[in-house]
Formats: C-alpha cells, structure tokens, sequence
C-alpha cells in the first residue's frame, strides 16, 4: 500500500489536507497528513529548517512507512525535497505541490524576491505572520476558505526560512511530479524549470490558485493518486 505524507506550505497545519484525505483514502492509499514543528498544534516547538526535515523522516521512519509518496505544497518543498534523499529506499515519488524546491546551501528566501518576508519577520519578533485576506484574491478560494487560512494559520517561524538546505545529491535525480497552480502564474520558478528538464520529473498543471488543497481539494487528491500510480 502507498503511504502518502502530506506537508502543508507556510503558516499551515495537517489541518489544511482535511478535504484532500478522503480522496486518497478512498483510492486504497495510507495517507499522513503532517504538522511541522513551530505549526498549528506544534506552535509552541522551537523550529529551524532542518528541524522540519527531520520532522518528515522521522514521522516515516517512527511509522515504518514504505512506499512512501513525500507531498511538498509551497514552503514545504524545501523540507520535502531534503527529506526524500534521506528516506532512502522507502520512497517512492515526490510531489511538489506549486511549492518552493530546496537547492544545497540557499535558504527559502534565496529562491525569490523576499525583501518583504525579510521586513516581516523583523517587524514580527522573528516570525512570518499569516498573510491578509486581500492576498488570497484572485486564487480561486470562497471567502470561507480565506476566512479559515488567515485566522486557524499560525506565525511560521523566521528560521525555516533563512537556514540554507543541505542535498546530497542533485534533486533532479529523484523521481517527481511538478503540480503548478496556473492562477498564480503559469511558469514555474526557474529552479524548477532546470529540474524538469532532467527526465525524471513530470509537469502537471491544475487549473487553479496556490492552495488548492482548498479550491481544488477533490482534482489535487486525483493528481495525487495518478503521480503515485505513474511512477
């Protein structure tokens, strides 16, 4: 059986897969949805960003999954991407869900313009806080759905996104899906265009905005289950 783990982006918690589960439940899958140190329920644990890939690997290891499928939305494909090189032969497929992807010695704030996370987290003790509703327009969401990602959405903590990642060996070797999210701009980040013309990743496009674990939770479970399925 295929275990998924699911990993939230940016001031989220398992809580934001709640709509994606039974879908991939549904499909005969194990499915995990995980909250990172620093997060939601965890928002009390000091958290840096390695102590996040070690929150993925233990939870694999703690669980004794196999043929695990690793899933990275936005922030967490940094700590996915360094996950899966250390889950070793347990893994099956990544999926990076519109996300960041970690490159060896660069932080998270290295892989765009970020001089407004930076202003953030020096005018907020150290922490990102939750992005306004306005933010969230044009991305496909209901005002409900806006409504719960600002206010159950915890601070992330400042150092996940400043400690450079540590890889290995080059990302392009592992076995991946690219999901982009068109409604929030249709080309992927340069990094990820390097990587997905390597061979071993594939490319797939949801009609959608950059949460659509919310607007588009049902097709984001069927995206899922067919990357597994494909790999």
């Amino acid at each position: 059986m295929t275990d998924f783990v699911l990993v939230a982006g940016a001031w989220l918690g398992a809580w934001a897969w709640d709509e994606v589960v039974p879908g991939l439940e549904k499909a005969g899958h194990g499915v995990h949805a995980l909250t990172l140190s620093g997060l939601a329920e965890k928002k009390d644990v000091r958290a840096g960003q390695q102590t996040h890939v070690q929150d993925i690997v233990d939870h694999v290891e703690r669980h004794d999954l196999r043929d695990v499928v690793l899933v990275g939305h936005s922030y967490s494909g940094i700590p996915v991407g360094q996950a899966a090189e250390r889950i070793g032969g347990r893994l099956r497929h990544v999926v990076f869900v519109d996300s960041n992807v970690p490159r060896d010695g660069e932080s998270f704030l290295a892989g765009f313009s970020s001089e407004h996370v930076r202003q953030g987290l020096d005018a907020h003790g150290g922490v990102w806080p939750p992005l306004p509703p306005a933010a969230y327009a044009g991305q496909g969401l209901t005002d409900e759905q806006i409504d719960r990602i600002v206010t159950e959405g915890t601070p992330h903590p400042g150092a996940t996104l400043t400690e450079p990642a540590v890889l290995e060996r080059p990302l392009g070797e592992l076995p991946a899906t690219y999901v982009k999210c068109v409604l929030d701009g249709r080309e992927p980040l340069p990094a990820v265009a390097e990587l997905l013309t390597g061979g071993n990743w594939k490319l797939v496009e949801m009609d959608t905005g950059h949460w659509p674990m919310f607007s588009r939770p049902r097709e984001l479970a069927r995206v899922l289950d067919e990357a597994a399925a494909g790999s």
